[in-house]
């Protein structure tokens, strides 16, 4: 594992406990956290004695696939599955799932041609290294939502990565010259792209692109701009939050800083750095003050493209995050999940597509609504069981309470340093946390000037 760029990655004579924390890092975010450690905990024990088959696997995990690696075998049992905290599954998807696709089916892989020991091979032994399968479209998909950037057949590669050749060897070339790419939202809540396509949680010390704003190989190149209105001055704005107060002034990060970093350093704030620690506040609490401490080297928020946002935890702690996007991603109703980043992760929280998509969609919603609650009080609407409409009435309201500030909600994003909230913590809401920012996208906030200026919706107003 020479010219790796992590340098506190284990090895296989490392304790089992480092080894399962490392690769813990790098998980996708798709699985509970306690499924990943008892998958991570039982593949590391099966490798303990296969010395190079785990060095193989660390090598794999930690460098995204950069770096080429042997097969990494397990036992192939009777039926074919493996069972993981009274759960079982076929452990090839299982791992990939893990550290590269969360929401990959299982009809989904085929392995490259140089793995000796894929599933599909039927050997004794199982090869379950995520980089050694590549993702393709199945059949059964529905695809009605996706746009596939090429005349190539549906059962084309969802996305080439690192291609490898037969010896191994990674081919950046073949991976840059790809222009089939899937841009619809099936593609992975917790699979960051790092330049030139490599996909999982980017290296801890990555090289970085400066002003790579409008990347050229990425599937962002092959999308005309949501809207021609001239990008905004700022793409964002973050306000600095400890419980419930707003601490210091919104920080504004300029177009041309695609990248801004807020940390938890005295510095000078200014252009693409928002230090927090130099930031004060007569109500500081000693626990507030005790979290502080921990913020460190914070985080990094990167705009992509058109207004797309990307987080990397740069803080040896964890960092919490509301976002629409990973929702919708994770299968969940919006608003209702708390997203835990890892240190070192780099990972997508908003996507300004599916933004527009669901800010038009809850416009038009809210209008209609409102108009077919107002012929229902009107008497307009008879229905079964109505007297007068106002049944009707009722059961349109939610639809026609939508809001402006709904809305607004779609295009920020809310971050709590050290401590989470949410239901698997003590406090319920990130105004409970001791220090906390609200991200504003400007891009996002424009687009949604628009949308109202054509589908214009009324504040609502409470039934009488």
């Amino acid at each position: 594992m020479d010219n790796m760029s992590i340098t506190n990655t284990p090895t296989s004579n490392d304790a089992c406990l480092s080894i399962v924390h490392s690769l813990m890092c790098h998980r996708q975010g798709g699985e509970s956290e306690t499924f990943a450690k008892r998958a991570i905990e039982s593949l590391v024990k099966k490798l303990k004695e296969k010395k190079d088959e785990l060095d193989s696997l660390i090598t794999a995990i930690t460098t995204n696939g950069a770096h080429p690696s042997k097969c990494v075998t397990i036992q192939r049992t009777l039926d074919g599955r493996l069972q993981v905290a009274g759960r079982k599954g076929f452990p090839h998807v299982i791992y990939a799932r893990l550290w590269r696709w969360p929401d990959l089916h299982k009809n989904e892989l085929k392995h490259v041609k140089y793995c000796q020991y894929a599933f599909d091979l039927k050997c004794d032994s199982v090869c379950v290294n995520p980089y050694h399968y590549e993702r393709v479209v199945s059949p059964g998909i529905d695809l009605s939502g996706l746009t596939l950037q090429s005349s190539a057949p549906s059962s084309m590669l969802v996305k080439d990565e690192y291609v490898h050749d037969y010896e191994g060897q990674p081919s950046l070339s073949s991976a840059e010259d790809s222009t089939t790419t899937w841009t619809g939202n099936r593609t992975a809540a917790y699979t960051p792209t790092i330049p030139h396509h490599q996909n999982g949680h980017l290296q801890h010390h990555p090289p970085m692109h400066p002003g790579h704003y409008w990347p050229v190989h990425n599937e962002l190149a092959f999308q005309p701009p949501i809207s021609n209105h001239p990008a905004p001055d700022y793409w964002c704005s973050i306000a600095y939050f400890e419980m419930d107060v707003q601490v210091g002034e919104t920080f504004k990060v300029p177009s041309s800083c695609p990248i801004v970093t807020v940390d938890g350093y005295v510095d000078p704030s200014g252009g693409d750095r928002f230090c927090l620690g130099q930031l004060s506040n007569v109500h500081r609490t000693e626990a507030i003050e005790r979290a502080r401490l921990h913020i460190g080297k914070g985080v990094q928020l990167e705009c992509k493209g058109e207004g797309d946002v990307w987080v990397r935890c740069l803080s040896d702690h964890a960092v919490f995050v509301q976002s629409y996007y990973l929702d919708r991603e994770a299968g969940r109703a919006p608003g209702d999940a708390v997203h835990k980043i890892y240190p070192s992760a780099y990972i997508k929280v908003f996507d300004l597509r599916q933004c527009h998509r669901q800010m038009q969609q809850q416009a038009a919603t809210a209008q209609a609504a409102a108009a077919a609650q107002a012929a229902a009080v009107a008497g307009n609407i008879p229905g079964p069981g109505s007297v007068g409409g106002i049944a009707p009435a009722i059961s349109l309201s939610a639809a026609a309470g939508i809001g402006v500030d709904d809305l607004r909600r779609l295009c920020i994003l809310r971050m709590s340093f050290v401590k989470g909230w949410g239901p698997d913590y003590p406090r319920q809401s990130i105004k409970e946390t001791p220090c906390w920012i609200e991200i504003h996208l400007h891009r996002a906030l424009q687009l949604l000037d628009e949308v109202l200026h054509t589908m214009p919706i009324a504040d609502p107003q409470p039934l009488d």
